[in-house]
């Protein structure tokens, strides 16, 4: 017997098996991870069905679901993609007799007080002598925005809340900073999600390179304001070396907001640590934990 796991974003969706060993631990098969892209698929019991079908041996014992949406009543939505989720078709679907959907962020909120080696990047570690109180926010910053504080108790249970922080107001003290770096055009970023998801990133770039265009269009049947998106890209060759030097310019604006954010860590108590999945290689990662705006408390 086998359990199904996924991890189902707005663009793509990942399934694995978990089988038990011969020691009684259970163990995900790295052979049978399988991504799949949204745009492919109108449903995500089209995606389910899809892997089964190539896994005609497999019996599922069990289902477990890691969304990017809200969950309630065993039932699910994702945010930024019109794919809708049920426990009771999981278990129709692969003839399992437990299912269960959960946060995605709540997910990686329960794998926290675990992760180690190849599971983390630390940009820069707390200092040793730093009272801990058990306490972690996780930040993911994907094609969506959104956060989990978690708390290991002192017996081992791990407590993680949910939450749907990327469709909040963007705090004032964000809103302030990117006021200076790039004016009006602040206006582009209303909710802290248009700024901290990756097409927030890319339209940091295109704002401060100048191949975005922003302003008001008025429609035939009734007058709306747009976001604009980015220009057509210019010809690689002749504009690489242009754009390299504003890329690394947005890049660092970026970080100096997603530093002012570190305060939703401060409000959480988080003493444990601040972690956070980016848009971007941990290569390429700023250090968001410096001090960007030195003048902040």
């Amino acid at each position: 017997m086998a359990i199904l796991l996924a991890d189902v974003g707005g663009t793509n969706a990942r399934l694995a098996l978990a089988r038990e060993g011969a020691d009684g631990s259970t163990a995900v098969d790295p052979a049978s991870v399988t991504r799949f892209r949204g745009d492919d698929y109108a449903s995500f019991d089209a995606v389910v069905a899809e892997y089964l079908a190539g896994r005609p041996a497999d019996a599922m014992s069990s289902v477990c679901v890691a969304v990017a949406g809200p969950v309630a009543g065993g039932v699910a939505r994702l945010t930024n993609r019109d794919w809708d989720f049920s426990e009771a078709r999981l278990r129709d679907l692969t003839g399992a007799s437990r299912a269960r959907l959960i946060n995605d962020l709540t997910a990686l909120g329960y794998a926290t007080p675990v992760l180690g080696g190849e599971g983390i990047a630390v940009l820069r570690a707390a200092p040793e002598d730093r009272a801990r109180n058990g306490q972690a926010l996780v930040v993911n910053a994907g094609t969506g925005f959104n956060v989990c504080a978690v708390k290991v108790l002192d017996d081992g249970g791990i407590i993680c809340l949910e939450a749907e922080e990327g469709h909040t107001r963007l705090p004032a003290n964000i809103a302030e900073r990117l006021r200076a770096e790039i004016g009006a055009e602040a206006a582009q970023f209303p909710s802290t999600e248009e700024l901290f998801a990756g097409r927030g990133l890319a339209r940091l770039h295109a704002l401060r390179s100048g191949t975005l265009s922003c302003g008001q269009k008025r429609s035939r049947r009734r007058r709306r304001r747009v976001m604009m998106r980015p220009k057509r890209a210019m010809p690689l060759r002749r504009d690489l070396r242009a754009l390299v030097p504003r890329a690394r310019d947005a890049l660092h604006a970026f970080r100096r907001a997603l530093s002012c954010g570190q305060r939703r860590a401060l409000q959480r108590r988080a003493h444990g640590s601040f972690r956070a999945g980016l848009p971007f290689g941990c290569a390429d990662a700023p250090d968001t934990r410096g001090d960007a705006y030195p003048d902040d408390p």
